[in-house]
């Protein structure tokens, strides 16, 4: 989750509020009453173990009797009544499964507001994260739009990979700040979502990668066997931006 998204929540939440973590269980939120994930409770905290990220020493206001192990896309109502709970929080999830439109209409039904955060578009289309030689992270299945209060997710096709007028080129991805690196919907009520069908043809990822590469400068060719290629490519896409 955003440093500046985490310092939000805790400052806003009133202490009775009811807090839901969705899909938490790398990072589960301490300040959440209720955690909702495919893993134990007793194996919690991946990043944490892994080194990833440093040990928080947070109270845990959770525990095993409000840890809820169950598949979030099972096409099942989440055990909550209509607006139960008072905030979810769901980071850093919905491009890991195979459902997220199902996550987020029991979202939508069960919580009054919410905090969703998902890799931005810019992140998920660049080529060679953590130097992997690959398009985004090889986990992720979907790329994925914020636009005002609805989510838009469109399929990540292993094609993605093998075209590279729909990445940004080896070393972009190193340039990005961590904002720029994920998106966010703060969102009270209700909120939307849906998938977007891609075709063959269908210029949603090239026309993203031109028009970004047009009003940023390009980052230094990487040396390596994919640089120089993906470099010249990278050019020709941010001429056709800015035309």
């Amino acid at each position: 989750m955003l440093s500046a998204s985490r310092r939000r929540i805790l400052e806003s939440l009133p202490d009775e509020a009811i807090v839901l973590d969705l899909g938490g269980w790398a990072d589960p939120f301490a300040r959440a009453d209720w955690v909702m994930d495919l893993m134990p409770y007793e194996t919690r905290g991946m990043y944490q173990r892994r080194g990833w990220k440093e040990a928080s020493h947070e109270q845990e206001r959770f525990g095993r009797e409000t840890w809820i192990e169950r598949d979030l896309c099972a096409r099942e109502p989440y055990p909550f009544d209509d607006d139960a709970i008072d905030f979810v929080i769901c980071s850093q999830t919905l491009e890991d499964v195979r459902d997220p439109i199902w996550i987020c209409s029991e979202m939508a039904r069960i919580a009054k507001a919410g905090y969703i955060e998902v890799p931005s578009r810019l992140e998920e289309q660049s080529w060679g994260v953590y130097g992997q030689p690959l398009v985004g992270w090889p986990h992720h299945h979907w790329v994925i739009d914020v636009e005002g209060s609805h989510m838009r997710f469109t399929f990540k096709s292993h094609a993605i990979h093998s075209s590279p007028g729909h990445y940004f080129p080896d070393g972009f991805w190193g340039s990005l700040t961590e904002e720029e690196r994920a998106q966010a919907l703060w969102w009270e009520g209700s909120f939307s979502s849906g998938e977007r069908i891609l075709l063959e043809e269908d210029p949603h990822l090239s026309e993203f990668v031109s028009r970004e590469l047009a009003r940023r400068p390009l980052p230094p060719a990487p040396r390596g066997r994919f640089g120089g290629r993906i470099q010249k490519v990278a050019s020709r896409l941010r001429q056709r931006g800015g035309s």
